[in-house]
């Protein structure tokens, strides 16, 4: 099976074959998480940095009255917390969606290899602060955005995503999330939710069952989210702008 790792660090920089085989090195023996196993909660001791290599992750807190919010969604090649070990507990948690495969890698040896390569540090930065932007991207959904516009807007955020972790074909992607998850992310309820997406396949614009979401109308979509990818920052990768058809 594809590295994806080392796949979506080679989309951020030019790394060479040295670099190359220490990625490999240091994921190379994987940790496997079934669906709902947490890879870490919040209050632990942080430690190793979490390195997706298979199936879907999300960042996650608990509030005192038990509900949960969702705050990030992690795909394979998706890295966390580079330097978490500089803190004395974690303030979320990790938990995995789906069957996953996640390297844990030391964050003594994390520091270690950024330091001694340059290439592999550069693309690592990158990806963060990609991160860091898509966060922005869900905070503006959350204060700003219509319902129907915040749904749309992760939809072409999760596509995009997808196609570039997954290499899955245009038109169609396995999103194995349920609307309960999609919920948590987004600040509604499952109700509201299973409504803005029977209203977003009504105006053919997409259709989402399954886990699977499929993008029939790119442009409507895009449209109704008022979707922009530059916080995905893509055009690092020379691929085209906007959702592809």
């Amino acid at each position: 099976m594809a590295n994806r790792f080392v796949q979506k660090l080679e989309g951020l920089a030019t790394l060479s074959a040295p670099d190359v085989a220490v990625l490999e090195r240091v994921t190379a023996n994987p940790r496997d998480y079934a669906a709902k196993q947490d890879m870490i909660r919040e209050g632990d001791r942080p430690g190793p940095v979490f390195v997706m290599l298979d199936g879907w992750a999300c960042r996650y807190k608990i509030l005192p009255s038990g509900t949960r919010q969702i705050m990030a969604f992690l795909l394979p090649g998706d890295a966390c917390d580079l330097r978490i070990g500089m803190l004395t507990e974690m303030d979320h948690s990790l938990q995995a969606i789906t069957p996953a495969k996640v390297a844990l890698i030391p964050g003594d040896e994390m520091a270690t290899l950024l330091d001694r390569h340059p290439r592999i540090a550069n693309a690592m930065y990158k990806s963060q602060l990609i991160d860091e932007g898509t966060l922005r991207a869900w905070i503006v959904s959350m204060g700003r955005r219509s319902s129907i516009e915040r749904v749309a807007h992760l939809m072409c955020e999760l596509y995009l995503r997808s196609i570039a972790a997954i290499g899955t074909p245009h038109g169609e992607v396995a999103l194995p999330i349920s609307q309960i998850i999609f919920a948590d992310a987004l600040g509604m309820t499952p109700v509201h939710i299973n409504r803005i997406l029977r209203e977003l396949r009504e105006a053919g614009a997409m259709a989402f069952s399954r886990g699977s979401l499929r993008v029939i109308d790119p442009i409507k979509l895009v449209q109704i989210a008022g979707f922009d990818e530059n916080y995905l920052h893509r055009r690092q990768k020379q691929q085209p702008a906007g959702l592809p058809a």
